[in-house]
Parts: structure tokens; C-alpha cells; sequence
């Protein structure tokens, strides 16, 4: 996950972290630190988020250009109108948390090896989660949790971090319903960090980091 001739800063106990601007071309800024939920939460708002593997020391990234979704801007096809109107799906908010980063955890991604979500990293959001700032949206289906997502919530910014689904369309139903309710809600802007093609089909574009960072300065009332 490090390349090559990339300007790495160390952190250490001290809680900060180096201007955004000095990542690399990669968009890795910094290594090292803990995951404490003063760390993380200073890290979303300056628009860092920690991404390694078990196996390395913790990586805290701010690619730029930065996947991001404009809540208005949610695609729905066709077929996603259709399977919403049928009610095939219901969704709630909070109610599984951590079933729903187990099961982000456990599910194969096609170039992955292994997971970033590490017991540490469970850990970590799980005392996020304690605090109020981790939302997680649950799809079920007959009784039986078969999609999600969770994310990063801080205010009117959501952080968008990983998404599962058991059966075809459940995490899209997931993300739509999530942008819907963010944009009734207000929030400017959702994190979806780098770029997938399933991310695009739904709407997620590329932004500047200097434009994400604005935004996310701009408008940023975290919870107390």
C-alpha cells in the first residue's frame, strides 16, 4: 500500500496530524499513531482516514482527487425504482452496528486480499460508534439482515467507510436510502473517499481535495 519516493510523516503521541497538502501523489500523509476516538475523529474532520492492512502500521490517507457524493445527485435506475417500490427491503438505522461491520469485514472484494477492518479497526469504531458518531444503516429481508453500510457521521458530512451485501441490491438500496435521507436532513456532503465504478454508477463523482476540504470546513458542526 506505500509507494515508492512518498514523503512519509510519523506521528507519535501528540494529537495532530501534517497538512493535507504534503500527502503524497498516492495520497498517503502519515504513518504511525493510534486509533483512539480523539485521533479518528480529528482525522475525518481534516479529511484523513486510516486505511491498512493487519499486517503494517497504521496508514492515514487524503487522496486527491476524493470520490464524494452530492446527496441530490444519488442515481436510481430503473430496476432500483422498481425493487423500492415493490417494498422488498426495509431499513433501519443503529439497530446492528456490529453485525454490519462483521459482515463488511468478512466479505470477499474482488483485488483485496484479506481486510482493513482489523479487530483494532472494529475496535476503534466500535468506541466511535459509543460516542455517536458512526451511523449504520441495516437492509432486511424477510427478517433477515442482508445488506448495510456504515459510515462516519459528523454533522452535515458523512463519512462513508465500508458497505456488504448477501443478496443482489441490498447494499445499492442501502446507499440510496442513506443519500435520501442525508440530503432531507441537510448534509452537504457524503465521503465516499476513492473511486470504485460501483460508486460512480450511483452518482459519486471525483472531486479536488482543495473543493472537498472547503466543504467539509465549511460545514462541519460535530456533535458534542
Amino acid at each position: 500500500m506505500i509507494l515508492e519516493n512518498t514523503p512519509l510523516h510519523f506521528l507519535g503521541k501528540r494529537l495532530e496530524f501534517p497538512p493535507v497538502e504534503t500527502a503524497g501523489e498516492d495520497g498517503l500523509l502519515a504513518v504511525g499513531g493510534d486509533l483512539s476516538p480523539e485521533r479518528l475523529l480529528l482525522a475525518y474532520k481534516n479529511g484523513i482516514f486510516p486505511w491498512f492492512n493487519d499486517d503494517s502500521l497504521i496508514l492515514w490517507w487524503t487522496p486527491d482527487p476524493r470520490m464524494v457524493l452530492f446527496p441530490e445527485k444519488v442515481k436510481i435506475s430503473k430496476s432500483m425504482r422498481k425493487l423500492i417500490r415493490e417494498g422488498k427491503f426495509t431499513l433501519t438505522q443503529n439497530k446492528c452496528f456490529e453485525q454490519v461491520i462483521d459482515y463488511c469485514a468478512q466479505i470477499h472484494r474482488k483485488g483485496q486480499e484479506g481486510t482493513w477492518i482489523t479487530p483494532e479497526m472494529k475496535m476503534a469504531y466500535m468506541n466511535l460508534y459509543k460516542k455517536g458518531f458512526i451511523k449504520s444503516y441495516e437492509v432486511w429481508e424477510d427478517g433477515e439482515l442482508v445488506g448495510g453500510l456504515y459510515g462516519v457521521d459528523l454533522g452535515h458530512v458523512f463519512c462513508g467507510e465500508s458497505m456488504f451485501s448477501l443478496t443482489s441490491n441490498a447494499s445499492k438500496f442501502a446507499f440510496i436510502k442513506m443519500a435520501q435521507e442525508m440530503y432531507k436532513n441537510g448534509y452537504r456532503i457524503i465521503d465516499c473517499q476513492v473511486h470504485t465504478d460501483h460508486l460512480e454508477s450511483l452518482g459519486a463523482e471525483l472531486l479536488p481535495r482543495k473543493e472537498f476540504m472547503k466543504i467539509l470546513q465549511g460545514q462541519l458542526h460535530a456533535r458534542q
